[in-house]
């Protein structure tokens, strides 16, 4: 065997380990956390009536989505994602925390929802409004035909 042979040898079997490391790590399972929610504990010392909207953001930190225009409702939201190789990331598990007061900002309720309670809650609209309801291009191009005036068309003066 020469020195080439062995050279090239020694360069596959190098190529051939990295390859299989690089399969084996591919296809390692991870999980991803996003977003925060209190613990239990700190969730039971609010009282209702009692404790106000700026108490539990200074308590708990600002909330993902604050809706006070709406319901008067601030959320909390956590997440884990498994990722595993090349497929699309798989939700394990979600938890929101609703929490609602009333007209005078105390603290009227606390909602937990889970996954598996599949509810859904809208945190933000963020749809412009274009004032046309469902006519399409070539329907505004069509009805705007009717509304020629042969006259100014022909560029006759009326």
């Amino acid at each position: 065997m020469s020195a080439k042979t062995g050279n090239w040898q020694n360069a596959l079997r190098i190529a051939g380990i990295v390859a299989l490391i690089g399969a084996t790590t591919a296809c390692t399972q991870m999980d991803r956390f996003h977003g925060f929610i209190p613990p239990a504990e700190e969730i039971e010392t609010l009282q209702v009536g009692t404790t106000s909207k700026d108490e539990v953001i200074a308590l708990f930190g600002t909330p993902i989505a604050d809706r006070g225009l709406q319901n008067n409702t601030i959320y909390y939201a956590a997440s884990q994602f498994r990722y595993f190789g090349p497929f699309a990331p798989e939700e394990v598990s979600r938890e929101v925390l609703a929490v609602d007061f009333d007209a005078n900002d105390r603290l009227r309720n606390v909602s937990r929802y889970t996954l598996e309670d599949g509810r859904v809650v809208v945190l933000d609209r963020r749809v412009t409004e274009d004032g046309i309801n469902d006519v399409t291009f070539l329907s505004q191009l069509l009805g705007s035909l009717g509304r020629v005036d042969a006259g100014q068309l022909l560029g006759e003066n009326g």
